[in-house]
C-alpha cells in the first residue's frame, strides 16, 4: 500500500508533463530555451530521488494535488486559445527583449510552483530534504530564461564576462589540430574550413555559462540532502564545476568544427546549435550525479562493516 501510494503520487506530480508531451510533442525541443525538453529531465530528478522511498503518502493528501495538476492542464491547454498571445503582447508591457523565452519562462514557473506546492503536501517542509533536485532545476531555468528575456546577448555583463576566454581557448585548439583556419576578437570567432568562411558571435548562454548556474542549484540541493563531510561535499562541487567548463568547452569546439568540417549553411548549423548544448550537459550531470552517489554508497558500506563487531577486513 506504502509503495502503491508512492507511485501514485509520482504520476500526479508527471501528469502535467506526460499530458504535454502526448499533446503537444513539438513544443519538447532540447534547446534550453526553445521548449519544454526541461520537463523531462525534471521528472527524471524527481522519479529518482521519489522512487523506493519508504515514506507514507495518505489518499487524502493524493487527493489534494489532483485537482492541482489538473489546473497545470488547464493551464497547457490554454496556452493554445490565446493564452500565449496574450503572453506575447504583455512582453512589451514589461520592457520584454526577447519573446520566445518569455512565453516559456511562464511554463518553467507554473510547473516548478506546482511541483514544490505538490511536493509540500506530500512531505511538508521535509521535501527540500526528501526530492530538491526537480524543483530547483525547473527553478533554475525559469531564473535562466527570465535572465535571457530581459539581458538577451552580451547586455548583462557579469554573465558576459568569461566568454572571451572561452573563445580565445577554442581557438586555439582550432589551429593546434590543424581543422581549418580560426581567429577570434573579444567574443567573436571568424573560421574557415572545408565548406568556406563562417562567423560565429558567442555569447553566454551558447557559451554554457546557463549550464554553470543550474548545476551550482541542482548539485547545491543534491549535495544537502547527503550525509556526507563537508570538505567531500565541496571536492564534489568543485570537481563538477571544472566538469561542467570542460563540457561547455566541448559544445564550443564542437559547434565549430561543424562549421568548419559539416557546413556553413546558417540552417543547418543553427539546427544543430540548438540541441549541441542540453546533449552534452544534462547527460553529463546525470553520470556525475550517478558516479557521487555509487562512490557515497560504497564509502557507506564500508564503513558500516568496519563497524560490525567481529568484521575483518580483507
Amino acid at each position: 500500500m506504502q509503495n502503491r501510494n508512492l507511485m501514485i503520487g509520482i504520476a500526479i506530480i508527471a501528469s502535467p508533463i506526460i499530458f504535454a508531451l502526448a499533446v503537444f510533442p513539438d513544443s519538447f525541443s532540447l534547446s534550453w530555451n526553445q521548449g519544454r525538453g526541461g520537463f523531462l529531465f525534471a521528472l527524471v530528478f524527481i522519479v529518482a530521488e521519489l522512487f523506493g522511498l519508504k515514506i507514507l503518502i495518505s489518499k487524502k493528501k493524493l487527493l489534494a494535488v489532483i485537482p492541482l495538476a489538473l489546473i497545470v492542464i488547464i493551464y497547457l491547454i490554454s496556452l493554445e486559445y490565446g493564452l500565449r498571445d496574450y503572453l506575447i503582447a504583455s512582453a512589451k508591457q514589461y520592457n520584454v527583449q526577447l519573446v520566445y523565452s518569455w512565453t516559456w519562462m511562464w511554463d518553467f514557473i507554473i510547473l516548478g510552483i506546482f511541483t514544490i506546492v505538490a511536493l509540500s503536501i506530500y512531505f511538508g517542509k521535509r521535501w527540500i530534504r526528501i526530492a530538491p533536485a526537480g524543483p530547483i532545476f525547473l527553478g533554475g531555468s525559469a531564473i535562466i530564461l527570465s535572465l535571457d528575456a530581459f539581458f538577451p546577448y552580451d547586455t548583462l555583463g557579469p554573465l558576459q564576462y568569461v566568454v572571451p576566454y572561452l573563445v580565445q581557448t577554442n581557438v586555439w585548439l582550432i589551429n593546434v589540430l590543424h581543422l581549418g583556419t580560426a581567429t577570434a576578437r573579444d567574443n567573436i570567432m571568424f573560421l574557415k574550413g572545408d565548406f568556406g568562411s563562417m562567423v560565429l558571435q558567442v555569447f553566454w548562454p551558447s557559451a554554457g555559462v546557463h549550464s554553470i548556474i543550474i548545476y551550482s542549484l541542482v548539485m547545491g540541493a543534491f549535495l544537502l540532502k547527503m550525509n556526507i563531510p563537508r570538505k567531500r561535499k565541496s571536492i564534489y562541487f568543485a570537481l563538477g564545476i571544472v566538469g561542467t567548463i570542460i563540457v561547455n568547452m566541448i559544445r564550443i569546439f564542437a559547434l565549430s568544427w561543424y562549421a568548419l568540417k559539416v557546413t556553413t549553411d546558417a540552417k543547418q548549423w543553427e539546427e544543430f546549435h540548438s540541441v549541441a548544448g542540453e546533449i552534452m550537459f544534462l547527460p553529463w550531470l546525470f553520470v556525475f550525479l550517478l558516479v557521487v552517489i555509487l562512490i557515497e554508497s560504497k564509502r557507506l558500506k564500508k564503513l558500516e562493516s568496519e563497524e560490525k563487531p567481529g568484521t575483518k577486513n580483507i
